[in-house]
Protein backbone atom coordinates (compact mmCIF):
# COMPACT_ATOMS: atom_id res chain seq x y z
CA UNK A 1 0.00 0.00 0.00
CA UNK A 2 1.12 3.66 -0.95
CA UNK A 3 0.28 6.17 1.72
CA UNK A 4 -0.33 9.49 -0.23
CA UNK A 5 -0.39 12.84 1.92
CA UNK A 6 -2.16 15.83 -0.10
CA UNK A 7 -4.57 18.45 0.92
CA UNK A 8 -6.28 18.76 -2.22
CA UNK A 9 -9.02 15.88 -1.88
CA UNK A 10 -10.12 15.95 -5.75
CA UNK A 11 -6.34 14.83 -6.86
CA UNK A 12 -5.77 12.83 -3.79
CA UNK A 13 -8.41 10.85 -5.20
CA UNK A 14 -7.00 11.05 -8.32
CA UNK A 15 -3.72 9.75 -7.31
CA UNK A 16 -5.36 7.00 -5.26
CA UNK A 17 -7.20 5.82 -8.23
CA UNK A 18 -3.58 6.11 -10.59
CA UNK A 19 -1.58 4.31 -7.86
CA UNK A 20 -4.73 1.72 -6.85
CA UNK A 21 -3.51 0.41 -3.78
CA UNK A 22 -3.16 3.31 -1.52
CA UNK A 23 -4.35 5.35 1.82
CA UNK A 24 -4.89 8.80 1.63
CA UNK A 25 -4.11 11.35 4.63
CA UNK A 26 -4.14 15.27 4.89
CA UNK A 27 -2.65 16.51 7.83
CA UNK A 28 1.05 16.03 9.56
CA UNK A 29 -0.21 13.92 12.72
CA UNK A 30 -2.33 11.01 10.14
CA UNK A 31 0.66 10.80 8.54
CA UNK A 32 2.56 9.91 11.55
CA UNK A 33 -0.25 7.55 12.46
CA UNK A 34 -0.28 5.42 9.45
CA UNK A 35 3.35 5.45 8.86
CA UNK A 36 3.77 4.05 12.67
CA UNK A 37 0.43 1.67 12.08
CA UNK A 38 1.71 -0.14 9.11
CA UNK A 39 5.70 -1.30 9.74
CA UNK A 40 5.34 -2.80 6.25
CA UNK A 41 4.99 0.31 4.31
CA UNK A 42 7.26 1.33 1.71
CA UNK A 43 6.42 4.39 -0.12
CA UNK A 44 5.01 7.95 0.86
CA UNK A 45 3.93 10.26 -1.99
CA UNK A 46 4.25 13.94 -1.24
CA UNK A 47 1.25 16.14 -3.16
CA UNK A 48 2.44 19.37 -4.63
CA UNK A 49 -0.26 21.03 -2.16
CA UNK A 50 2.53 19.71 0.86
CA UNK A 51 5.03 22.35 1.59
CA UNK A 52 8.37 21.46 0.48
CA UNK A 53 9.97 21.79 4.18
CA UNK A 54 7.20 19.34 4.96
CA UNK A 55 8.45 16.68 2.77
CA UNK A 56 11.84 17.21 3.11
CA UNK A 57 11.50 17.39 7.58
CA UNK A 58 9.58 13.99 7.34
CA UNK A 59 12.17 12.58 4.65
CA UNK A 60 15.48 13.31 6.87
CA UNK A 61 13.51 11.52 10.08
CA UNK A 62 12.94 8.62 7.74
CA UNK A 63 16.03 8.37 6.54
CA UNK A 64 17.85 7.62 10.30
CA UNK A 65 14.92 6.20 11.76
CA UNK A 66 13.65 3.79 9.13
CA UNK A 67 15.23 4.12 5.71
CA UNK A 68 13.47 1.43 4.22
CA UNK A 69 10.14 4.10 3.48
CA UNK A 70 10.89 5.99 -0.07
CA UNK A 71 9.89 9.45 -0.52
CA UNK A 72 8.65 10.76 -3.55
CA UNK A 73 7.73 14.55 -4.19
CA UNK A 74 5.34 15.79 -6.42
CA UNK A 75 6.25 19.06 -7.87
CA UNK A 76 5.12 20.67 -11.29
CA UNK A 77 8.64 22.60 -11.38
CA UNK A 78 11.90 20.37 -11.67
CA UNK A 79 14.38 23.37 -10.87
CA UNK A 80 17.66 22.21 -9.47
CA UNK A 81 17.29 23.61 -6.22
CA UNK A 82 13.83 21.61 -5.39
CA UNK A 83 15.62 18.43 -6.88
CA UNK A 84 19.12 19.91 -4.64
CA UNK A 85 16.89 19.91 -1.38
CA UNK A 86 14.96 17.16 -1.63
CA UNK A 87 17.81 14.82 -2.34
CA UNK A 88 19.46 16.61 0.42
CA UNK A 89 16.97 15.20 2.35
CA UNK A 90 16.67 11.68 1.22
CA UNK A 91 13.47 11.98 -0.97
CA UNK A 92 14.05 9.47 -3.81
CA UNK A 93 12.40 10.88 -6.87
CA UNK A 94 10.91 14.16 -7.38
CA UNK A 95 8.33 14.17 -10.50
CA UNK A 96 5.49 16.23 -12.51
CA UNK A 97 2.20 15.51 -11.00
CA UNK A 98 0.69 15.95 -14.68
CA UNK A 99 2.89 13.46 -16.15
CA UNK A 100 1.13 10.19 -15.03
CA UNK A 101 3.77 7.77 -16.37
CA UNK A 102 6.42 9.14 -14.48
CA UNK A 103 4.65 8.99 -11.06
CA UNK A 104 4.06 5.04 -11.64
CA UNK A 105 7.50 4.66 -12.65
CA UNK A 106 8.91 7.03 -9.80
CA UNK A 107 6.92 4.31 -7.66
CA UNK A 108 7.82 1.65 -8.71
CA UNK A 109 11.31 2.19 -8.45
CA UNK A 110 11.00 3.43 -4.84
CA UNK A 111 9.51 0.34 -4.03
CA UNK A 112 12.12 -1.51 -5.60
CA UNK A 113 14.53 0.06 -4.03
CA UNK A 114 13.00 -0.42 -0.42
CA UNK A 115 12.96 -4.21 -1.46
CA UNK A 116 16.60 -4.15 -2.25
CA UNK A 117 17.50 -2.19 1.28
CA UNK A 118 14.81 -4.70 3.14
CA UNK A 119 17.15 -7.91 1.32
CA UNK A 120 20.56 -5.73 2.25
CA UNK A 121 19.65 -5.52 5.80
CA UNK A 122 18.76 -9.37 5.77
CA UNK A 123 21.63 -10.41 3.65
CA UNK A 124 24.64 -8.46 6.35
CA UNK A 125 22.63 -10.13 9.23
CA UNK A 126 21.68 -6.93 10.94
CA UNK A 127 20.43 -3.42 11.03
CA UNK A 128 22.05 -1.33 8.32
CA UNK A 129 21.41 2.23 10.40
CA UNK A 130 23.92 4.67 10.78
CA UNK A 131 25.69 4.27 13.75
CA UNK A 132 26.13 0.31 13.09
CA UNK A 133 29.54 -0.79 14.12
CA UNK A 134 30.97 -1.36 10.51
CA UNK A 135 32.11 -4.74 9.02
CA UNK A 136 35.06 -5.86 8.80
CA UNK A 137 36.61 -4.40 5.86
CA UNK A 138 39.25 -6.10 3.50
CA UNK A 139 42.43 -5.78 3.94
CA UNK A 140 42.03 -4.80 8.02
CA UNK A 141 43.26 -6.36 10.73
CA UNK A 142 41.16 -9.92 10.74
CA UNK A 143 42.85 -10.45 6.96
CA UNK A 144 46.27 -10.80 4.81
CA UNK A 145 47.36 -8.39 2.67
CA UNK A 146 46.61 -9.02 -1.41
CA UNK A 147 45.68 -7.14 -4.45
CA UNK A 148 43.07 -4.27 -4.49
CA UNK A 149 40.09 -4.85 -5.30
CA UNK A 150 38.20 -2.03 -6.94
CA UNK A 151 34.80 -2.08 -8.05
CA UNK A 152 33.64 -0.16 -10.99
CA UNK A 153 29.50 0.79 -9.41
CA UNK A 154 26.63 3.00 -11.42
CA UNK A 155 22.92 2.97 -10.07
CA UNK A 156 21.73 4.15 -13.48
CA UNK A 157 22.65 2.35 -17.00
CA UNK A 158 24.02 4.25 -19.74
CA UNK A 159 26.58 5.90 -17.48
CA UNK A 160 29.62 4.50 -19.02
CA UNK A 161 30.39 1.80 -15.96
CA UNK A 162 31.71 -0.86 -18.09
CA UNK A 163 33.68 1.66 -20.33
CA UNK A 164 35.23 3.07 -17.47
CA UNK A 165 36.07 -1.14 -15.97
CA UNK A 166 37.65 -1.84 -18.82
CA UNK A 167 39.82 1.22 -19.58
CA UNK A 168 40.88 1.42 -15.67
CA UNK A 169 41.79 -2.69 -15.96
CA UNK A 170 43.86 -1.55 -19.11
CA UNK A 171 45.40 1.42 -17.94
CA UNK A 172 46.07 -0.43 -13.84
CA UNK A 173 47.41 -3.25 -16.49
CA UNK A 174 50.01 -0.67 -18.17
CA UNK A 175 50.79 0.03 -14.51
CA UNK A 176 53.73 3.58 -14.57
CA UNK A 177 57.51 4.03 -14.89
CA UNK A 178 57.80 3.35 -11.06
CA UNK A 179 55.94 0.34 -10.19
CA UNK A 180 56.24 -1.24 -14.06
CA UNK A 181 52.80 -3.60 -15.30
CA UNK A 182 50.82 -4.44 -12.64
CA UNK A 183 48.95 -8.55 -12.80
CA UNK A 184 45.19 -7.27 -13.42
CA UNK A 185 42.04 -9.20 -12.99
CA UNK A 186 39.20 -7.99 -14.99
CA UNK A 187 35.65 -9.70 -13.45
CA UNK A 188 32.37 -8.93 -15.60
CA UNK A 189 29.60 -9.60 -12.68
CA UNK A 190 27.25 -7.60 -14.78
CA UNK A 191 25.76 -11.74 -14.85
CA UNK A 192 22.64 -10.93 -17.10
CA UNK A 193 24.04 -8.46 -19.68
CA UNK A 194 27.67 -7.75 -19.38
CA UNK A 195 29.11 -6.18 -22.08
CA UNK A 196 32.77 -6.58 -21.67
CA UNK A 197 33.16 -9.70 -23.70
CA UNK A 198 32.24 -7.13 -26.60
CA UNK A 199 33.49 -4.31 -25.68
CA UNK A 200 37.36 -6.33 -25.29
CA UNK A 201 37.07 -8.36 -28.69
CA UNK A 202 36.50 -11.42 -26.51
CA UNK A 203 35.56 -14.64 -27.07
CA UNK A 204 33.48 -16.03 -23.96
CA UNK A 205 33.93 -19.70 -24.48
CA UNK A 206 34.72 -20.04 -20.53
CA UNK A 207 32.52 -17.80 -18.30
CA UNK A 208 32.24 -17.55 -14.75
CA UNK A 209 28.97 -20.03 -15.52
CA UNK A 210 31.74 -22.62 -15.51
CA UNK A 211 32.10 -22.29 -12.06
CA UNK A 212 28.89 -23.54 -10.95
CA UNK A 213 29.39 -26.71 -11.17
CA UNK A 214 32.46 -26.67 -8.83
CA UNK A 215 31.25 -23.65 -6.61
CA UNK A 216 32.37 -25.64 -3.46
CA UNK A 217 35.42 -26.61 -4.66
CA UNK A 218 36.89 -24.02 -6.61
CA UNK A 219 40.68 -22.88 -6.02
CA UNK A 220 43.27 -21.01 -8.14
CA UNK A 221 44.13 -23.32 -10.71
CA UNK A 222 40.56 -23.80 -11.49
CA UNK A 223 39.56 -19.88 -11.60
CA UNK A 224 42.70 -19.91 -14.30
CA UNK A 225 41.53 -22.41 -16.60
CA UNK A 226 38.06 -19.47 -16.61
CA UNK A 227 40.01 -16.88 -17.21
CA UNK A 228 40.36 -15.12 -20.73
CA UNK A 229 43.82 -13.34 -22.10
CA UNK A 230 43.58 -10.22 -23.17
CA UNK A 231 46.57 -8.08 -24.77
CA UNK A 232 47.26 -4.36 -25.99
CA UNK A 233 48.83 -1.75 -25.98
CA UNK A 234 51.34 -3.05 -23.54
CA UNK A 235 48.84 -4.15 -21.11
CA UNK A 236 47.84 -8.17 -20.36
CA UNK A 237 44.53 -8.29 -18.65
CA UNK A 238 42.88 -11.57 -17.35
CA UNK A 239 39.13 -11.46 -17.72
CA UNK A 240 36.19 -13.56 -16.62
CA UNK A 241 33.28 -12.88 -18.75
CA UNK A 242 29.65 -12.71 -17.51
CA UNK A 243 27.68 -15.50 -18.62
CA UNK A 244 25.78 -16.03 -22.30
CA UNK A 245 22.82 -17.03 -21.63
CA UNK A 246 21.06 -14.38 -18.97
CA UNK A 247 19.36 -16.83 -17.21
CA UNK A 248 22.22 -18.24 -15.86
CA UNK A 249 22.74 -15.61 -13.47
CA UNK A 250 20.23 -16.69 -11.29
CA UNK A 251 22.46 -20.12 -10.21
CA UNK A 252 25.45 -17.61 -9.62
CA UNK A 253 25.02 -17.12 -5.91
CA UNK A 254 26.26 -14.90 -3.14
CA UNK A 255 28.86 -17.48 -1.57
CA UNK A 256 30.36 -17.91 -5.12
CA UNK A 257 30.73 -14.57 -6.13
CA UNK A 258 32.75 -13.86 -3.04
CA UNK A 259 34.83 -16.45 -3.11
CA UNK A 260 36.32 -15.69 -7.27
CA UNK A 261 36.42 -12.50 -5.85
CA UNK A 262 38.92 -13.98 -2.70
CA UNK A 263 40.67 -15.89 -5.16
CA UNK A 264 41.44 -13.34 -7.79
CA UNK A 265 42.92 -10.93 -5.32
CA UNK A 266 45.34 -13.80 -3.95
CA UNK A 267 46.51 -13.79 -7.31
CA UNK A 268 46.49 -10.24 -8.88
CA UNK A 269 48.21 -6.50 -7.71
CA UNK A 270 44.46 -5.74 -8.95
CA UNK A 271 41.04 -6.81 -9.58
CA UNK A 272 38.71 -4.76 -11.10
CA UNK A 273 35.28 -5.79 -10.94
CA UNK A 274 32.47 -4.26 -13.39
CA UNK A 275 28.66 -4.33 -12.25
CA UNK A 276 24.94 -4.58 -12.43
CA UNK A 277 23.56 -1.57 -11.95
CA UNK A 278 21.41 -3.32 -8.83
CA UNK A 279 22.20 -3.95 -5.34
CA UNK A 280 21.37 -7.55 -5.97
CA UNK A 281 23.11 -10.30 -3.75
CA UNK A 282 25.53 -11.44 -6.22
CA UNK A 283 26.42 -7.41 -6.49
CA UNK A 284 26.34 -6.99 -2.02
CA UNK A 285 28.82 -9.81 -1.86
CA UNK A 286 31.23 -8.05 -4.81
CA UNK A 287 30.82 -4.74 -3.05
CA UNK A 288 31.51 -6.15 0.50
CA UNK A 289 34.68 -7.55 -0.46
CA UNK A 290 35.82 -4.44 -2.14
CA UNK A 291 38.41 -1.83 -0.95
CA UNK A 292 37.89 1.18 -3.11
CA UNK A 293 34.64 1.92 -4.85
CA UNK A 294 34.55 3.87 -7.98
CA UNK A 295 31.08 5.78 -8.33
CA UNK A 296 29.92 6.26 -11.90
CA UNK A 297 27.48 9.09 -12.92
CA UNK A 298 26.87 11.52 -16.20
CA UNK A 299 25.91 15.18 -15.47
CA UNK A 300 21.78 14.56 -16.31
CA UNK A 301 19.40 15.00 -13.01
CA UNK A 302 18.15 10.81 -13.37
CA UNK A 303 21.93 10.36 -12.96
CA UNK A 304 22.60 12.46 -10.45
CA UNK A 305 19.24 11.77 -8.51
CA UNK A 306 20.60 7.84 -8.78
CA UNK A 307 24.48 8.74 -7.07
CA UNK A 308 22.85 10.54 -4.89
CA UNK A 309 20.93 7.42 -3.53
CA UNK A 310 23.96 5.06 -4.41
CA UNK A 311 25.78 7.55 -1.99
CA UNK A 312 22.81 7.19 0.57
CA UNK A 313 23.10 3.25 0.60
CA UNK A 314 26.70 2.96 0.84
CA UNK A 315 25.98 5.02 4.16
CA UNK A 316 23.60 2.65 5.27
CA UNK A 317 25.64 -0.16 4.15
CA UNK A 318 28.98 0.83 6.36
CA UNK A 319 30.92 1.22 2.97
CA UNK A 320 33.62 3.84 4.14
CA UNK A 321 33.10 6.93 2.74
CA UNK A 322 37.07 7.62 2.25
CA UNK A 323 37.00 4.43 -0.31
CA UNK A 324 34.49 5.88 -2.75
CA UNK A 325 35.82 7.88 -5.99
CA UNK A 326 32.78 9.29 -7.28
CA UNK A 327 33.50 10.16 -11.34
CA UNK A 328 31.80 11.76 -13.48
CA UNK A 329 31.56 10.95 -16.94
CA UNK A 330 30.71 12.99 -19.93
CA UNK A 331 31.66 15.90 -17.38
CA UNK A 332 31.92 18.51 -20.50
CA UNK A 333 28.72 17.74 -22.27
CA UNK A 334 26.27 20.81 -22.66
CA UNK A 335 23.18 19.86 -20.75
CA UNK A 336 22.59 22.52 -18.94
CA UNK A 337 23.49 21.80 -15.53
CA UNK A 338 26.83 23.49 -14.11
CA UNK A 339 29.61 22.11 -11.77
CA UNK A 340 28.43 23.86 -8.78
CA UNK A 341 24.49 22.90 -9.07
CA UNK A 342 26.41 18.86 -9.48
CA UNK A 343 28.08 18.72 -6.52
CA UNK A 344 24.95 20.55 -4.97
CA UNK A 345 23.33 17.43 -5.81
CA UNK A 346 25.31 14.59 -4.71
CA UNK A 347 27.23 16.63 -1.59
CA UNK A 348 30.65 15.06 -2.48
CA UNK A 349 33.65 16.04 -4.28
CA UNK A 350 34.44 14.66 -7.80
CA UNK A 351 37.80 12.86 -8.14
CA UNK A 352 37.42 12.00 -11.98
CA UNK A 353 36.08 13.97 -14.34
CA UNK A 354 36.23 12.15 -18.11
CA UNK A 355 35.45 14.36 -20.66
CA UNK A 356 32.70 13.31 -23.51
CA UNK A 357 34.50 11.48 -26.84
CA UNK A 358 32.96 10.04 -30.15
CA UNK A 359 36.17 7.87 -29.73
CA UNK A 360 34.07 6.08 -27.06
CA UNK A 361 31.14 4.20 -28.79
CA UNK A 362 33.81 3.96 -31.83
CA UNK A 363 36.18 1.86 -29.59
CA UNK A 364 33.54 -0.15 -28.03
CA UNK A 365 32.25 -1.45 -31.45
CA UNK A 366 36.00 -2.02 -32.41
CA UNK A 367 36.16 -4.20 -29.02
CA UNK A 368 39.39 -1.98 -28.79
CA UNK A 369 39.31 0.21 -25.22
CA UNK A 370 40.74 3.29 -25.58
CA UNK A 371 43.77 3.19 -23.50
CA UNK A 372 44.84 0.44 -25.16
CA UNK A 373 44.23 1.62 -29.05
CA UNK A 374 45.05 5.41 -27.88
CA UNK A 375 46.85 6.07 -24.92
CA UNK A 376 46.67 9.80 -25.55
CA UNK A 377 43.79 10.12 -25.74
CA UNK A 378 42.06 12.38 -23.23
CA UNK A 379 39.71 9.94 -22.07
CA UNK A 380 42.74 7.65 -21.85
CA UNK A 381 44.16 10.70 -20.07
CA UNK A 382 41.66 10.93 -17.51
CA UNK A 383 41.64 7.48 -16.62
CA UNK A 384 45.09 7.32 -15.92
CA UNK A 385 45.44 10.39 -14.04
CA UNK A 386 42.66 9.09 -11.97
CA UNK A 387 44.39 5.32 -11.82
CA UNK A 388 47.74 7.12 -10.60
CA UNK A 389 46.29 9.63 -8.09
CA UNK A 390 43.68 6.75 -6.27
CA UNK A 391 45.14 3.26 -7.03
CA UNK A 392 49.15 3.20 -8.43
CA UNK A 393 50.54 5.48 -5.54
CA UNK A 394 51.84 2.80 -4.03
CA UNK A 395 54.33 -0.20 -4.87
CA UNK A 396 52.65 -3.81 -5.30
CA UNK A 397 51.77 -5.39 -2.44
CA UNK A 398 53.66 -8.67 -0.91
CA UNK A 399 52.04 -11.89 -2.87
CA UNK A 400 50.68 -15.15 -1.44
CA UNK A 401 51.51 -18.07 -2.64
CA UNK A 402 50.75 -18.21 -6.36
CA UNK A 403 49.21 -22.10 -5.83
CA UNK A 404 48.39 -21.27 -2.28
CA UNK A 405 44.27 -21.92 -1.83
CA UNK A 406 42.71 -18.73 -0.35
CA UNK A 407 39.40 -19.14 1.29
CA UNK A 408 36.98 -15.96 2.20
Amino acid sequence: MTIIYEFDPRFAHHLATLLGDAVVVDSAPQLVEQVNTDRDEHLVLFGPSVPLADAVAFAGQCRLRRPELGVVLLRPELGVDVLADALKAGIREVVDPSNHAAVLAASARSRDLSRQLAGANRASGRAAVPGSPPRPQPGGPEEPTDGQVITVFAAKGGCGKSTIATNLAVTLAQGVKATGPRRVCLLDLDLAFGDVAIMMQLSPQRTIADAIPVADRIDETGLRTMLTRYESGGAAVDVLLAPVQPAVAEEITRDLVTEVVHLARSMYDFVVIDTASAFTEQMLAALDATHQYVLVGTPELPSLKNLRVTLDMFDLLDYRREARTVVLNRADSKVGITMTEVEKVIRVPISGFIPSSRDVPVSANRGVPLAAGQPQHPVSSAIRELAVKRFLGAPAPAKRGMFTRKKG
